[in-house]
């Protein structure tokens, strides 16, 4: 008899622009909890104890006018330098990480929640592929990526490989995912293949 407690944990895998978090916005309308780790991390650039180290590591540059960490500033200066890029990471990633796992405990105990999605962009740079029962690539193309990636900030097809140069390689990504999503086409076409994946994972739970 299957165990229908169990939620399954969902990873999603994907470069920038890609289309990840549209991918998650729909597990989350298929009764998914969906956990954004951008989200915590912004929540924790507010923290004073969190702001003090970032601003005593990178200095003042990395302050808006109010005083506060201008994300944009921070973002130009650790993805062009892979040290300050680990810095940055050992501030911020270890408390998303315990944050992370605090909300996956919380899910596992609403009966509602069929399954979590974890919309992490660096899941598994971080090791926490291994953490997911299933991972899902979503597949795009880089001219449709660099439309999206324009919404953060990246402008040119330079910025955004330069982003993804401290990242995973996408074929090596494709190789570990269990299915793969194509977001090269309409919307309509992409809940059609996020429902049928679904499917699949809940009916083998």
């Amino acid at each position: 008899m299957k165990n229908r407690q169990k939620k399954p944990i969902i990873g999603i895998l994907g470069g920038i622009g890609s289309g990840k978090s549209t991918v998650a916005a729909e597990f989350a309308k298929l009764g998914c909890e969906v956990i954004v780790a951008d989200k915590i991390a912004h929540e924790l650039l507010v923290k004073p104890n969190v702001r003090k180290k970032i601003v005593s590591s990178f200095g003042d540059a990395v302050l808006d006018t109010a005083g506060d960490i201008d994300r944009p500033k921070l973002s130009e200066i650790v993805f062009n330098d892979a040290e300050k890029l680990s810095v940055l990471n050992n501030i911020i990633h270890p408390s998303v990480l315990t944050r992370t796992e605090q909300l996956i405990e919380k899910y596992k105990q609403k009966n509602s929640v069929k399954a979590i999605v974890l919309d992490m962009p660096l899941l598994a740079e971080v090791g926490w592929a291994k953490r997911c029962d299933k991972l899902i690539f979503v597949d795009c193309s880089l001219r449709l990526r660099l439309e999206r990636a324009k919404k953060i900030g990246i402008f040119t097809e330079n910025q955004l490989k330069t982003r993804e140069n401290f990242q995973i390689s996408l074929d090596n990504k494709i190789d570990i995912a269990d299915n793969i999503i194509n977001n090269n086409s309409d919307f309509s076409a992409l809940v059609k293949q996020v429902a049928d994946i679904f499917s699949g994972i809940v009916n083998d739970v």
